[in-house]
């Protein structure tokens, strides 16, 4: 599929579940939300950047510790959203840019942060996702992603795409953690800090977040019950009279600084 075809597929796919990202337990009450302040540390004066906002919950998080909060994102309705949602909790300090993760368009060195959390597996381009990223950082500055990742095995990796594409038509692919600090070295962000956890979902709400269908539900359901042992044992699957209950995926969170200064 061609790039353009996939940004496409995105902001359908967005577009018509924007208000469920707002809401979304998973993405609005993640631990990994206290954990930006505290790594980060925003200074009053900063200027942050959210890319790939979603339902906004990184901006709203940082926006009350910086001096403004940059919020884009590839689909209209999202951005609509979250400002929706920003505004309810009577926060006045963030602009919307509608704007392409890999072309961003800002000047270079605008940013005293960059966040990207939860989305880059929606980036039919990483390299040039962290190539822009780095560019509008300013000397010094910090960038914080947090996504979900692969296993480094290729076979586990594959299926782990294939489940979630089947899931979401909007999924690209899921990188390894070194994938992602190959990428990160090459545009000179030095990793400063790093966690990685596992994330456990109820399988019924995880799937029917993005399905279109029962079919299609039932089909990654059959996708998990089928799968190699071995990746029975990675996504640790709960299962109960044949049905999937819950499984868990690796999520990665590293803040890096911009070299330079």
């Amino acid at each position: 599929m061609r790039q353009d075809d996939v940004k496409t597929t995105v902001q359908q796919q967005f577009g018509r579940h924007a208000e469920s990202y707002v809401t979304s337990a998973t993405h609005a009450k993640g631990e990994d939300l206290p954990l930006l302040v505290e790594w980060l540390k925003p200074r009053g004066d900063w200027v942050v950047l959210d890319v790939a906002t979603g339902g906004g919950h990184v901006a709203k998080t940082l926006a009350p510790h910086c001096r403004f909060v940059v919020a884009t994102d590839l689909t209209a309705p999202m951005l609509e959203a979250a400002a929706n949602a920003h505004r309810e909790a009577g926060l006045t300090n963030l602009v919307y840019v509608q704007a392409d993760a890999e072309q961003l368009p800002f000047l270079s060195e605008s940013f005293d942060a960059v966040c990207c959390r939860i989305a880059a597996h929606h980036f039919p381009d990483p390299d040039a996702f962290v190539r822009e990223a780095s560019r509008v950082l300013r000397p010094g500055g910090m960038f914080l992603l947090i996504d979900n990742v692969v296993p480094d095995e290729p076979e586990l990796a594959e299926i782990v795409n294939r489940v979630e594409k089947l899931r979401d038509i909007s999924h690209v692919r899921c990188l390894s953690v070194a994938e992602w600090r190959e990428l990160l070295q090459k545009y000179g962000l030095l990793e400063r800090k790093d966690r990685l956890r596992q994330k456990r979902f109820l399988f019924s709400e995880w799937v029917a977040r993005t399905s279109s269908s029962k079919e299609q539900e039932e089909a990654v359901e059959r996708c998990l019950l089928d799968a190699p042992q071995a990746m029975k044992a990675y996504w640790n699957l709960d299962v109960r009279d044949g049905r999937v209950q819950s499984h868990q995926i690796d999520e990665w969170m590293v803040l890096c600084q911009k070299g330079g200064k």
